[in-house]
């Protein structure tokens, strides 16, 4: 089951915050071990095709970056470097893109014998300043298309998370 958390805006502007929840019959540690591997993130989400520790970086740990290629319908694929600012074994897993531009992370909370997972979206303002600067009058509409594509992928990355841990589960309980 999905749970969502979503920021209220009194303006006109899109929401800049996302989150949504999903339990996971899987202990925290072992959800973590899946999330913070950054390289597995193509296996779930629907937007980040494949992610790679940048060179010198062997694994998760706060400051280390990672470079992650994204692919959207009707858009060129991109790239972009990320930074780690949260690495809490079992308990959080977040990450800034371009250092300053949105927050991405992960908590993981037991649950029932697993493990409630909330995936979080948050467009912070150097990420507005910087899509300003780079699209201009189209801006607003760019913000909002992120935003969209965040409120999508979010449930769809924790449901394909989830059943690839459950199926990992239960291969280790045969």
């Amino acid at each position: 089951m999905l749970r969502y958390f979503v920021s209220v805006d009194t303006t006109d502007a899109p929401e800049l915050t996302f989150s949504a929840s999903i339990r996971i019959a899987a202990s925290p540690e072992d959800v973590y071990d899946m999330v913070s591997d950054v390289t597995r993130m193509g296996e779930w989400s629907p937007v980040c095709t494949a992610c790679w520790w940048d060179e010198g970086v062997t694994g998760p740990a706060v400051g280390a970056w990672f470079t992650g290629h994204n692919e959207l319908a009707g858009r060129d694929p991109w790239e972009t470097r990320s930074q780690v600012v949260a690495a809490d074994p079992g308990r959080e897993f977040a990450f800034v893109v371009g250092g300053t531009w949105a927050r991405w992370g992960y908590t993981f909370t037991p649950a029932g014998g697993g493990t409630e997972v909330t995936e979080s979206w948050h467009f912070l303002p150097d990420g507005l300043t910087r899509f300003d600067d780079r699209y201009g009058d189209d801006a607003a509409r760019q913000v909002a298309l992120r935003a969209a594509a965040a409120r999508s992928g979010i449930p769809a990355t924790l449901a394909a998370l989830k059943r690839s841990a459950e199926a990992n589960g239960a291969e280790a309980m045969r």
